[in-house]
């Protein structure tokens, strides 16, 4: 687990006397001064929240402004589709490099960073005469997803174990937007004003949340967390990113253009050939992104795994199949865009921005394992739910509006709460980075596996994409079963 500097726990006493003694004493004071002037939690979660909001809005305001992007530069469907997908995508590369590499150079210089990359991307985005260079902005602006793990990491080293579990459900609540109206709100702004605007606000927002950061993030010593040296793994985030590449368009070929594809299996083959390169790499390394035997501990591997799966399960339910049969006219419900939005997707964003934080309190009274598989197991009842009751709208939606509670709340707050506490010590910025990346994952692969069912419009089709996502998030609960507690002092 990582362990604040200035909440150190009792059972890493003799470690923090260890590291203290190998410190010189110059650093020694700074780092008691900066404890000194430490932020209070709430200034400290605002100024972490307006980062978090920099990357939430260029996620979200966006996806309505697509139509017209495509017609401001006579651009395809599928060409436009990158706009999103290359976001995503820098967003899964980026959060396990720089979650660990904040490690060496510190999280305030690290966040700054990020925002950095980010407003290069906003403003080639702004001026960009071409989609092609649009799409270049965007993958710079998905950077800027790294901002979640680095949020949680300087939440945890910076309250006491009480206030980080309240903290971590506060910036939890806004992982899938603010409560549904950012997207309309994107909307209303690319026909009034066009699409650009969009840029602009986020670009603001931006300026505001690195000056908050320079202000309020205390700066640390590089190096000098949980005992971290030694220098980056840029082999190893090198091989992890070609992994995530290759893996991501192997999932998406393999869906559109078949499995057994010379293609698919191209991606396939690279995708192995990256993951061995890459173990291969870590147990070379004397301080590695990741060591490879951490990746086969428990605390570590069912972490991700647990992400994976539920993601697979519960996002596959609630933002494809859902949709798909919310707007069924013959085997659905027949309701149209805006309204099967306004029903099947407001009430669970808007519920998880109260949940979350309550998630959060309550991690303090009953622990994170428990609310963990809380949350697992009352989604599993919620897809049930829903794929017995498939052909009565209301009953779906209160499903889905249930899983605003249990999934967007407790879910997605303990499992990002573990992910710091998990972490291995010597590499406090590895998991919760790695796990950031798997939300990606998880949410195309389970897109993938119900899209060839939920795609043929049937009710008998819908019926088994909703039982095979229950399926998924069954295991997702099994695996969630192994995951271990963190140790009692975090």
């Amino acid at each position: 687990m990582i362990s604040s500097p200035a909440n150190a726990p009792a059972a890493n006493g003799a470690d923090a006397k260890t590291a203290q003694t190998d410190v010189p004493a110059s650093l020694q004071d700074a780092d008691a001064q900066s404890a000194g002037r430490r932020p209070k939690a709430a200034v400290l979660i605002t100024t972490l929240l307006l980062g978090v909001l920099s990357f939430q809005l260029n996620a979200s305001m966006v996806t309505p402004a697509l139509p017209h992007i495509g017609a401001h530069f006579g651009a395809d469907a599928g060409a436009v589709a990158q706009v999103q997908s290359m976001f995503f995508l820098a967003g899964a590369i980026s959060g396990p490099i720089m979650g660990r590499w904040s490690d060496f150079i510190g999280r305030r210089r690290a966040l700054l960073l990020v925002l950095g990359v980010m407003a290069v991307g906003t403003v080639l985005c702004l001026l960009a005469p071409s989609l092609p260079l649009l799409v270049a902005g965007r993958f710079l602006q998905g950077v800027s997803s790294a901002i979640f793990a680095l949020a949680y990491i300087v939440l945890r080293e910076n309250l006491d174990a009480r206030s980080f579990g309240t903290s971590v459900g506060i910036i939890a609540a806004v992982n899938g937007g603010i409560a549904g109206f950012d997207g309309y709100a994107g909307g209303l702004m690319t026909e009034a004003f066009g699409f650009q605007s969009i840029f602009l606000v986020v670009l603001g927002l931006a300026a505001i949340a690195a000056v908050c950061i320079i202000r309020f993030v205390p700066a640390g010593r590089a190096g000098g967390t949980a005992g971290t040296s030694g220098n980056m793994d840029w082999w190893g985030a090198a091989f992890l990113s070609v992994f995530l590449v290759c893996l991501s368009y192997f999932v998406s070929t393999g869906s559109s253009a078949g499995w057994t594809s010379v293609p698919a299996l191209a991606l396939l083959a690279g995708t192995v050939a990256a993951f061995i390169a890459f173990c291969a790499a870590e147990k070379r390394r004397s301080s590695p992104l990741i060591a490879v035997h951490h990746l086969r501990s428990r605390q570590v591997w069912t972490v991700i795994a647990t992400t994976v799966l539920t993601l697979a399960g519960i996002f596959a339910i609630m933002n494809f199949t859902v949709v798909l049969l919310s707007q069924d006219g013959k085997n659905g419900f027949g309701f149209s865009a805006s309204l099967s939005a306004l029903l099947f997707l407001t009430p669970a964003a808007l519920i998880g921005v109260f949940a979350a934080p309550l998630a959060g309190w309550l991690t303090g009274r009953m622990g994170w394992i428990r609310t963990l598989r809380i949350g697992t197991a009352l989604s599993l009842v919620c897809a049930v739910a829903a794929a017995l009751f498939a052909g009565n709208e209301w009953a779906v939606l209160a499903a889905v509006a249930a899983l605003g509670i249990f999934y967007n709340g407790f879910f997605l707050t303990a499992i990002n709460g573990l992910s710091v506490l998990l972490s291995p010590k010597e590499a406090p910025g590895s998991l919760p980075g790695i796990n950031g990346a798997s939300f990606g994952t998880g949410a195309s692969l389970g897109v993938v596996l119900v899209a060839p069912f939920a795609g043929l419009g049937t009710q008998g089709g819908y019926g088994v994409a909703l039982w095979i996502s229950v399926g998924i998030t069954a295991a997702a609960l099994l695996v969630s079963l192994l995951v271990p507690a963190p140790d009692a002092s975090a």
